[in-house]
């Protein structure tokens, strides 16, 4: 049993949906549904919370110590927070975990291991110095000389081979650091001289000067150094934004033998600008300058969606038509943090307008209705805004590959889209659950019919 399915078993004993966990640990559902998925480990303070409400070791939800009791108490109360109120109907557990024994731990799981064992091992005392042990080993030999003056020998031989091996494992780590930092160290000049070799030009460059996020463009400076002159020569500069045609601009000579020009392109989220370099004979010879990813996508507004929903939809089953018939749905849009820092000189646009619908397989099955802050969501949402689906909304997905999630739709102040998804559910068995792995990261309208 892994971590993940060990923290979903305590969650479900509790009868505490993801939602109401995560506002317990004061987190999010996608980090919960992360954690159960093994798609990431919890921070160690929150492996300590976690034990501490499952009333589990830390060392059994990490599977390294022998199973746990056969259940907790439940300690939810069953008419909390609206955002948890998918617990009401969460299925519970089925007793002990599996008593297989531990399974091998991943590398993630072993750091884990270690920082807890540091923490543990930096709060016991401090043992005493090498001379305090030879003087208790001393005071103990003048109390028990026959008995006890052999021991005193071979603890200080012990001692000594402590020192040794120690000694020795420094001297190995030392000669493998040394050896991976002279790899490394190798491996870029071979690296560069390559590139140096190869390279047409002797000196570039290529920096963002300036966008305009109305009509969706960016201009760069561009500047090249041929590494060879020759009367006659001409240099122009490309952009490879991913859609046709690419845009090609001349540059222009300077006294110092540099090529230089201004470039404007479409904003995308790919852009290669290279320099192609014409002698009188006509040949072409392209020389890459530099790539920018992800700059489209930071200059639009981000969103984080959460959900909460009046049953939980987690193991929602469907009827023998295969038709899901779902709770109230409400789904709250709060600001949020593109995935690409933002680049000063580009700039990230307001939001204008946002929709939110839920989704199957990226296509609109309807629209949410935008409403107030309930009078049952207690707490302060700040700025978020607030969408209601009412109960009823069937839906018929054939098998595992169907996806269902709710996804905002965002307008900018120059007419831009992007979608944002949460996390989707798929069916499996007959019921609705989390895919095992899940790209959220489609932000790309063009993807999504609506």
């Amino acid at each position: 049993m892994t971590t993940g399915q060990r923290i979903a078993q305590k969650r479900k004993e509790l009868g505490l949906s993801q939602e109401a966990l995560g506002d317990r640990l004061g987190v999010t559902r996608q980090s919960i549904y992360k954690w159960e998925s093994d798609s990431a480990l919890p921070e160690i303070e929150k492996l300590v919370a976690l034990s501490r409400l499952f009333g589990v070791s830390i060392g059994w939800l990490l599977g390294v110590e022998e199973p746990a009791p056969a259940s907790v108490e439940k300690n939810a109360s069953d008419g909390s927070d609206p955002g948890s109120g998918s617990a009401h109907s969460g299925e519970r557990g089925s007793g002990n975990p599996s008593a297989s024994g531990p399974q091998e731990l991943t590398p993630a799981q072993l750091q884990m291991v270690e920082a807890i064992v540091e923490r543990y091992t930096a709060s016991l005392p401090k043992p005493l110095s090498r001379q305090k042990r030879r003087l208790a080993k001393a005071g103990i030999a003048l109390g028990a000389l026959c008995l006890l003056g052999g021991l005193l020998g071979l603890s200080n031989r012990l001692d000594e081979m402590d020192l040794r091996q120690e000694s020795i494992f420094q001297n190995i780590s030392r000669v493998e650091s040394s050896v991976d930092r002279q790899i490394g160290s190798i491996s870029s000049q071979v690296e560069s001289i390559l590139k140096a070799q190869n390279s047409l030009v002797a000196d570039y460059g290529a920096e963002i000067l300036s966008a305009d996020l109305a009509n969706n463009t960016v201009t760069f400076s561009v500047r090249a150094v041929p590494k060879t002159y020759t009367d006659g020569l001409t240099v122009s500069f490309l952009a490879d934004t991913g859609t046709e045609p690419t845009h090609s601009v001349p540059g222009t000579q300077s006294p110092d033998g540099s090529y230089t020009a201004t470039l404007t392109c479409p904003l995308t989220d790919s852009i290669t600008l290279s320099a192609v370099l014409i002698p009188p004979d006509g040949t072409r010879s392209t020389q890459l300058l530099e790539q920018f990813s992800g700059l489209y996508s930071a200059s639009l507004p981000a969103v984080e969606l959460l959900g909460y929903s009046s049953g939980e939809l987690l193991d929602l089953g469907t009827d023998a038509n295969g038709t899901l018939t779902l709770p109230e749905l409400y789904i709250t849009v709060h600001p949020g943090t593109s995935v690409y820092a933002v680049n000063q000189a580009i700039g990230c646009s307001d939001i204008a307008e946002i929709r939110v619908g839920l989704f199957q397989n990226q296509t609109l099955l309807t629209w949410l209705e935008s409403c107030a802050q309930p009078d049952h969501f207690h707490g302060d949402y700040g700025d978020a805004a607030f969408f209601h689906l009412p109960q009823g909304q069937t839906v018929t997905m054939a098998d595992s590959s169907d996806t269902l999630c709710a996804a905002a739709v965002i307008s900018d102040t120059y007419g831009r889209e992007a979608v944002y998804s949460d996390i989707p559910y798929v069916l499996r068995d007959g019921v609705l659950t989390w895919p095992d792995v899940s790209d959220i990261s489609d932000h790309n309208p063009a993807n999504w019919k609506y």
